[in-house]
């Protein structure tokens, strides 16, 4: 789920991925100065690219089932209901979890561990920038409906 807020002004629009690329390319950063390396073994860089490929392709899914809801994406628009089918009947947060493989498998594909840990800051911060708002939000304006799919599906995996 996104931030949604139907109050206007309320929401900052601050897209969630940003914060995955800031503390990506501060990895980056930190590798070019204290180089910190994964492993040798390359099989994980294969391993590694197919997570970020996974981690694209379940973005893009994520993004086709908003449109096929009808329902804005974006952290800034109201939320006309909620998602409960496909990647949601798993996680809450499915397109975070999946910004998440991307930074590791990104972290592995060229072998930095500074990217590789990278996600840990990233989500804590998405955490308390954006789901906590988002799950304000939608109690509040869904209600019980929400509050028994929260009982039902874990907030990450």
């Amino acid at each position: 789920m996104t931030i949604k807020n139907d109050q206007k002004g309320a929401a900052v629009k601050f897209p969630p991925p940003l914060i995955f690329l800031l503390f990506i390319l501060l990895g980056g950063a930190a590798h070019y100065y204290w180089p910190l390396t994964v492993t040798r073994a390359d099989w994980l860089g294969y391993l590694g690219l197919a997570l970020v490929l996974a981690g694209f392709a379940i973005t893009l899914l994520i993004s086709l089932a908003f449109k096929r809801a009808e329902t804005s994406i974006e952290p800034w628009q109201p939320t006309t209901h909620i998602i409960s089918k496909g990647f949601f009947a798993y996680s809450r947060n499915p397109i975070y979890s999946a910004f998440c493989l991307i930074t590791i498998g990104l972290g592995l594909f060229l072998n930095n561990a500074w990217i590789l840990i990278s996600f840990i800051p990233s989500a804590v911060l998405v955490y308390q920038l954006a789901i906590k708002k988002e799950e304000a939000y939608l109690e509040q304006k869904f209600g019980d409906q929400y509050l028994a799919y929260k009982k039902k599906v874990r907030r990450w995996l």
